[in-house]
């Protein structure tokens, strides 16, 4: 029997950055929300049995008058919302905790993400679905990069041994939930950056597969206009955008 995979949009941040007049996950991108084209972006992956979208309390009125007019309350994969945490990662937890099932696989998505191709969740889903307890999406880091210390440089690592790491990330269920057990039950000075380096720390295996430069994370405003350029051209051509 396959496993069920579950996909958690985290859409539960202010996105101060980015500097709109509401939590970025709702702002419009030719008139569609990020948050929006994220979710359809997993449905047309054609991979994902159900939907878990984490949201600010504070936005949940919002966020079900959105699903609502999209249609979405009524996809064929059914979406839930579920109250976020103060921080991302506690977000995540509360995402974790709100699937029923004990095995399967969790995909852990960021809503700002909202140009990532279907294709791209399917090609991390099936990574995870092949045995692999952690899977993440990367790109060739295309800069030289500095580890520096205040003014000064310290060291200029390999950038051929350097990746760029997307979501969604995807994880073997039961995996993730006890390196989040582990790590809320064990006081450490560990702080992961991403659900990645969490199984990291707990001493899972982390593999990489291909990802997309669709996929990159609207935080300020240049990427904002960066993905209305691409959005537009890429509606207008014969290239995929979610939610079209």
């Amino acid at each position: 029997m396959a496993r069920p995979v579950t996909a958690i949009i985290a859409a539960a941040g202010v996105g101060k950055r980015l500097g709109a007049d509401m939590p970025k996950a709702y702002v419009e991108l030719h008139g569609r929300s990020l948050l929006e084209r994220s979710i359809q972006a997993m449905i047309r992956s054609e991979i994902v049995d159900q939907i878990l979208v984490v949201i600010s309390p504070a936005m949940r009125a919002h966020a079900q008058s959105l699903l609502h007019k999209a249609g979405l309350d009524r996809a064929e994969v059914p979406i839930e919302l579920v109250d976020g945490g103060a921080e991302r990662f506690d977000s995540v937890w509360c995402g974790l905790q709100a699937i029923a099932q004990e095995q399967g696989v969790v995909l852990i998505h960021d809503a700002a993400r909202a140009l990532t191709p279907p294709g791209m969740i399917a090609r991390v889903s099936a990574a995870v679905l092949e045995g692999n307890a952690a899977v993440i999406p990367v790109l060739p880091v295309s800069d030289t990069i500095k580890q520096v210390e205040g003014q000064f440089v310290l060291n200029t690592p390999q950038r051929s041994s350097l990746m760029a790491v997307q979501t969604p990330q995807g994880f073997d269920l039961e995996a993730l939930r006890n390196a989040n057990r582990r790590y809320f039950d064990s006081p450490s000075d560990f702080q992961p950056t991403d659900d990645a380096s969490l199984m990291e720390w707990a001493g899972y295996p982390v593999r990489c597969v291909q990802g997309d430069p669709m996929a990159f994370k609207v935080t300020t405003p240049m990427d904002f206009a960066l993905a209305t350029v691409v959005s537009a051209q890429a509606e207008s051509t014969e290239f995929e955008v979610p939610g079209d």
